[in-house]
């Protein structure tokens, strides 16, 4: 497999690839959606909500944490998890930068 080749894009882009890159996968995008719905944080009840083994979880919790898209707390035993309404707020941002964008430019392709 080759190496993604980052460097002369600025440290934005590059870190909104990471995050747009860890919400492209459906197990993810449906944590996300869980915690978005849920009206506290959330410790094993995801285990519950998905059809993936516990280990699989925790692993996509984790990419997601990476990125900054929730954070977690620990509680006892457990680690409860809820979105990270700074690293959620950038993606808004930067869809409603680029939307912005493209409303305002004549498409060449029509």
């Amino acid at each position: 497999m080759g190496i993604t080749k980052t460097e002369g894009f600025s440290e934005e882009t590059n870190k909104m690839a990471e995050v747009l890159k860890a919400l492209g996968h459906p197990a993810r995008l449906s944590i996300m959606e869980y915690l978005a719905k849920s009206p506290s944080c959330v410790c094993g009840e995801i285990v519950d909500e998905l059809p993936l083994a516990q280990p699989t979880i925790s692993r996509h919790l984790s990419e997601l944490k990476k990125v900054g898209l929730i954070k977690g707390n620990i509680d006892g035993k457990n680690i409860c998890y809820c979105i990270n309404e700074e690293g959620w707020n950038g993606v808004k941002d930067f869809v409603a930068n680029l939307s912005g964008i493209l409303e305002s430019k004549n498409s060449c392709c029509k």
